[in-house]
Order: structure tokens, then C-alpha cells, then sequence
């Protein structure tokens, strides 16, 4: 802050954090070597990915203030903004007007977020009550562990941050589902709370007014309109071609056949359902089994392949090539 502040005190108050020796800090962190520093401003994509992480921590804090039962897992950026799941009751959209009121209050104090690293042995006693934080920290390895602190409210956080809550100036919840702690379905079913931020609230109004254009695009809309497809309840996602939508879906597959073939490829087909061993070999059943339609058969455990890579990779591998 101090050197962005050198440059000129407009430039500072646009700064969110910086590039310390290609390793992005908060604005607060003491520069004691000769280094290469970049300053972040909310101009940059850095800038913005930094303040829908601080707004996924100042949700958690407004959802805390109103749910005190509430327990607190993770809260990752995302591509058009973030998410937090928590362990609480059900909530739904009619409830964001009560969270947003309460976060807009936490903006509007200014609060200071501010990181403390503690030992692995003090990170588990701070977090005795939180068993999923509890859960996390376990997992890594022993030394100094980063937590960041705005209020009452410390959340076991890498950072950076933003240097105050005051920076997200326009906010909206989008929507809330039902996730397993770790995509596990023995494990407890928790909230997922989506949100997006921006630094000011044209970009906002911008954002939403694309959706909603979006929407009139939509391609269940178009499907119906030309008689293509449509979809019914007993195969929820899943459309159902008609005619025209056969013709149209055949023509797609001749033309990417012929741009294939003038490329050099060959075809190959592979099983659509795979055991979970090759899932987990993948690495697709640790890190996108929430997304995976499963099925036991002969007391075996398959999904159906999100993509066809690993299957390829069977057929690959039965020669030295």
C-alpha cells in the first residue's frame, strides 16, 4: 500500500492486492527484500477473481449473523462469480433479500480484512467446534496455516484479499443448490450459495442484463420454436429429438465426420458406462463425482463417462504405439 500510495493516492484507492515475486499478497504485506512487485487494480482480472473471494467470505459472515447453527465448509471463485457451501437449513431465493440486506450492513462497515498465521495445533483449537474446518486442516501438512479476519468473523483462508469489505460495491445472490461435502453421498448434504460481485454497479446491471437476453436465446425456447426437440419429466435434462431435430443433428454429424477425416482422425466408440475404478484412476471420481451419473450393477459401482477420454485411453493402450 505503501508504494501504491507513492505513486498517487487515486492509484492506491484502485488498488486490491499485489504480485509479490510472481505470488499474489494482500496490500498489507511487508515487502522486506529486494523484490519484483505488481500492483493489482480492480481494472485487471486478478482484481476481480480477488473480490469475488472476499465477497464469498462476507456472504459466510452475513450467513452466520442469521443462521447461527450454521457451519461453514468451503467458498471458491468461480467463472461469473463464487459460491459457499454450508451445513445449515434449507434455504431458498425467497431468503437472499434477508442475506443481501445483512451483507450490504458488512460492506457498509468497512471492515478491515486482515490475515494472521497460526500453527497447525492452534488452527484445530480455534476450529475445535467446526468440523469441517476441523476435517480440512487435518488434511494439511504441519507449519503455519493462514487464516483472514474481518469483524467477528476469521475463516481458515490461502488470501490474498481485499484491504476492506467497503471495495464490493455491487453484490447479488444468483441461486442456491443442494451439494454433498466432497461430492460424497455418504456425506452431509449442505447448501451451495451462489453469488457474484463487482467492483461497480454498472458492470452489475451489465452482467444481469446479458442474462436476461440470454435467457430470451434460450435453446429450449428455440427447440420448441422450430420443432426440434422438446424435453418431458420422465428424462429431466434430456431432450427428446423430433424430426426436424434428427435431420439437423445428422447434418451436424456428417459435417464434423468430414472436417475429422480431412484432418487425419479415425473414428472409435467406447462404452458409455465404466467402472469406478477407472473414474478414480481418472481422477474424475474425486473431483467431479457430484456431477456423475452413477449406478450400481452387480454390487459394482459405474458411471456414465462425462467424457471419453479414459475409455480412449483403454483402447490406446492395448499396443505400444
Amino acid at each position: 500500500m505503501d508504494v501504491a500510495q507513492s505513486i498517487s493516492d487515486g492509484f492506491a484507492r484502485d488498488c486490491v492486492a499485489m504480485e509479490l515475486d510472481d505470488r499474489l499478497v494482500d496490500l498489507n504485506a511487508v515487502i522486506d527484500h529486494d523484490a519484483t512487485i505488481r500492483l493489482i487494480t480492480s481494472k485487471e482480472p486478478e482484481g476481480l477473481d480477488i473480490l469475488r473471494h472476499s465477497a464469498a467470505h462476507v456472504m459466510a459472515q452475513a450467513v452466520l449473523r442469521l443462521y447461527d447453527k450454521a457451519k461453514l465448509t468451503i467458498g471458491p471463485v468461480i467463472d461469473d462469480g463464487f459460491y459457499y457451501d454450508i451445513d445449515m437449513q434449507p434455504v431458498s431465493e425467497d431468503d437472499f433479500p434477508k442475506i443481501e440486506a445483512e451483507i450490504k450492513k458488512i460492506v457498509k462497515e468497512k471492515l478491515p480484512i486482515q490475515r494472521s498465521e497460526v500453527s497447525k495445533d492452534r488452527a484445530l483449537e480455534f476450529y475445535k467446534d467446526e468440523p469441517y474446518k476441523i476435517e480440512m486442516i487435518s488434511d494439511l501438512d504441519d507449519g503455519t496455516i493462514s487464516f483472514y479476519e474481518q469483524g467477528e468473523f476469521t475463516d481458515l483462508c490461502r488470501g490474498p484479499h481485499i484491504p476492506h469489505t467497503g471495495f464490493i460495491k455491487a453484490f447479488k445472490l444468483m441461486k442456491v443448490s443442494g451439494a454433498y461435502w466432497r461430492a460424497d453421498q455418504s456425506r452431509a448434504q449442505l447448501q451451495r450459495i451462489y453469488g457474484t460481485a463487482y467492483f461497480n454497479k454498472k458492470e452489475l446491471k451489465a452482467y444481469l442484463h446479458f442474462l436476461e437476453e440470454a435467457k430470451k436465446r434460450n435453446h429450449r425456447k428455440i427447440g420448441q420454436a422450430l420443432d426440434l426437440f422438446s424435453f418431458n419429466d420422465e428424462a429431466p435434462g434430456m431432450p427428446f429429438f423430433h424430426p426436424k431435430g434428427m435431420e439437423l443433428w445428422n447434418e451436424l454429424l456428417k459435417y464434423w465426420r468430414l472436417e475429422h477425416r480431412t484432418a487425419g482422425y479415425v473414428e472409435t466408440k467406447t462404452p458409455i458406462m465404466l467402472n469406478r475404478a477407472l473414474w478414480e484412476r481418472s481422477g474424475h471420481w474425486d473431483n467431479y463425482r457430484e456431477n456423475m451419473y452413477t449406478s450400481a450393477i452387480d454390487d459394482m459401482e459405474y458411471a456414465i463417462k462425462p467424457m471419453n477420454c479414459p475409455g480412449g485411453m483403454l483402447i490406446y493402450r492395448r499396443k505400444p504405439h
